[in-house]
């Protein structure tokens, strides 16, 4: 399974960014998982629901499933956060899973950087990072540079990077 990740201050657009390219690559016939990385405590659960109840009791593993979708809720407790390899592992093989997040992890990455945020590039400090998408001007580059706003493009690079078939592009003929 190849991964390619998606970097950038918060409020820099990466979400917005993988909900564009997610239809793109889907379209030119790949299958995507994604995986996010939350720098907080998340709750993905409801009190007083089952499921709730369930790891509030003590379980290491709950499993929620219907006709439509499963989820399997897995609890740290005490053993810390862990790494991104472990997690991958839990995760069925697809062609290609996209990460958001996850600065730190060694896979290839795409920074999204607005210069009008006023935030550094993270590139200038991160090998991992192997190209920037940016809606406004960047000097000083030594890896690619995309536009932010040609989502096609940016898949383009992506498949390409991962050794993918770029194949024909969404919505096109």
């Amino acid at each position: 399974m190849k991964i390619f990740g998606l970097a950038g201050w918060s409020g820099s657009g990466k979400t917005t960014l993988m909900v564009r390219l997610l239809p793109e690559i889907v379209g030119r016939g790949h299958t995507v998982s994604t995986m996010k990385h939350a720098h907080h405590s998340f709750e993905i659960d409801t009190p007083g629901k089952d499921s709730y109840e369930h790891r509030g009791a003590g379980a290491t593993e709950v499993m929620i499933t219907g006709g439509m979708r499963w989820a399997l809720m897995h609890e740290n407790r005490d053993a810390g956060e862990p790494v991104i390899g472990d997690l991958v592992r839990h995760m069925t093989p697809v062609d290609l899973l996209m990460v958001e997040g996850f600065k730190t992890y060694d896979h290839p990455k795409l920074e999204v950087h607005r210069p009008a945020t006023g935030k550094p590039l993270i590139c200038r400090e991160d090998s991992r990072i192997v190209a920037v998408a940016s809606d406004g001007e960047v000097a000083g580059l030594a890896i690619p540079l995309l536009d932010l706003n040609d989502t096609p493009a940016i898949a383009d690079f992506i498949l390409e990077y991962s050794g993918l078939e770029i194949g024909a592009r969404h919505g096109t003929a």
